[in-house]
């Protein structure tokens, strides 16, 4: 795969929180960009920017609707494949729709392509589908037993773009993100990811909520990392990448305790006050896993991925986003 110019390239999922920016770097590296999404969960706003730019379109469309899908690909010639219901908790109050998005949603687009001819499809994976392997780092060949619906779906998506790649040839790549956070990351909502969660909290002076004691660990990755990498993806020449899954992280980890601190310290910078509001610890949750750190290894040699934003500096470019967007929607 090489980045030539003027080739149309399919985000499913495309007005969401990672869809977004991938939509921007790929209009920044001269590629015409369709997004697909139904809005579920994306924003429409998050697209905003792009309404009068040419190379880009948007379609609003359902991946459980494999019309949409073969619609979707057509003149592509490689998906970007983000679409999904997230949420471990989600997930766990309802199986079904999770089934049906991320695993039938999945099966769809892999038909779609295979009958298009599509040249590569980089696709969203998790790092949840880790489980309760105890092993840290995580590493690509080593999982376990999936603890929540999301991860068997994720899990049912890799096994079904290993197939797809042996059977019909399909170059497929697959991405398992750990901990995405970033600009235009929703903080509304029952499902919402911790940083975003725990940073309305402290904006309002309110005790961020904690399930359990705090000290699990999370690799958190800021979205300019993962946005990276999906370019890396969508333009590797080696043909070892095709049917693999990488992980995609920073490669370091953090607990919530110590997230909950650096987050205190970027927002006592706007109001001092922050820095005394304290924690509330919740029952732990189901699902949930304990830790998490990434081995990216396999993604720096065969993807040339190089993340460039640890913890600290992802922070420092999303915390003034996040409060400017919970003014926004205040």
């Amino acid at each position: 795969m090489t980045d030539t110019a003027s080739r149309l390239v399919l985000v499913t999922g495309g007005a969401g929180f990672i869809g977004s920016h991938v939509c921007d770097a790929l209009l920044a590296k001269g590629y015409r960009v369709r997004c697909m999404d139904n809005l579920a969960t994306g924003r429409r706003r998050n697209l905003e920017h792009l309404a009068r730019n040419t190379h880009f379109e948007f379609m609003e469309g359902d991946i459980r609707n494999a019309a949409h899908c073969s619609a979707a690909v057509e003149g592509a010639f490689a998906v970007v494949h983000l679409a999904a219901l997230g949420s471990v908790p989600r997930s766990i109050a309802d199986p079904l729709t999770s089934e049906a998005v991320n695993l039938g949603g999945f099966l769809n687009m892999l038909e779609a392509c295979r009958h298009a001819g599509i040249k590569r499809m980089v696709y969203a994976s998790s790092s949840s589908v880790y489980g309760d392997s105890p092993e840290l780092p995580k590493r690509e060949d080593v999982v376990g037993l999936p603890l929540s619906p999301y991860a068997v779906t994720k899990a049912g998506n890799e096994a079904y773009a290993r197939l797809y790649h042996h059977l019909f040839k399909l170059d497929t790549v697959g991405l398992r993100f750990f901990n995405v956070f970033g600009e235009r990351q929703d903080p509304d909502g029952p499902y919402a990811a911790a940083i975003p969660r725990f940073i309305s909290a402290l904006l309002e002076h309110k005790a961020p909520q904690v399930h359990g004691d705090g000290l699990q660990s999370r690799d958190f990755t800021y979205v300019g990392n993962a946005v990276q990498a999906v370019v890396c993806a969508l333009e590797a020449t080696d043909p070892a990448c095709s049917g693999q899954v990488f992980n995609v992280a920073y490669g370091d980890r953090s607990t919530l305790l110590e997230l909950i601190d650096a987050l205190r310290n970027e927002l006592g910078k706007l109001d001092p006050a922050i820095a005394q509001v304290g924690v509330e610890h919740v029952a732990a949750r189901a699902g949930d896993v304990r830790d998490s750190l990434a081995d990216i290894g396999k993604a720096r040699r065969l993807l040339g991925y190089a993340p460039q934003f640890d913890l600290q500096r992802g922070l420092e470019r999303a915390v003034p986003w996040y409060v400017a967007d919970q003014g926004r929607t205040a």
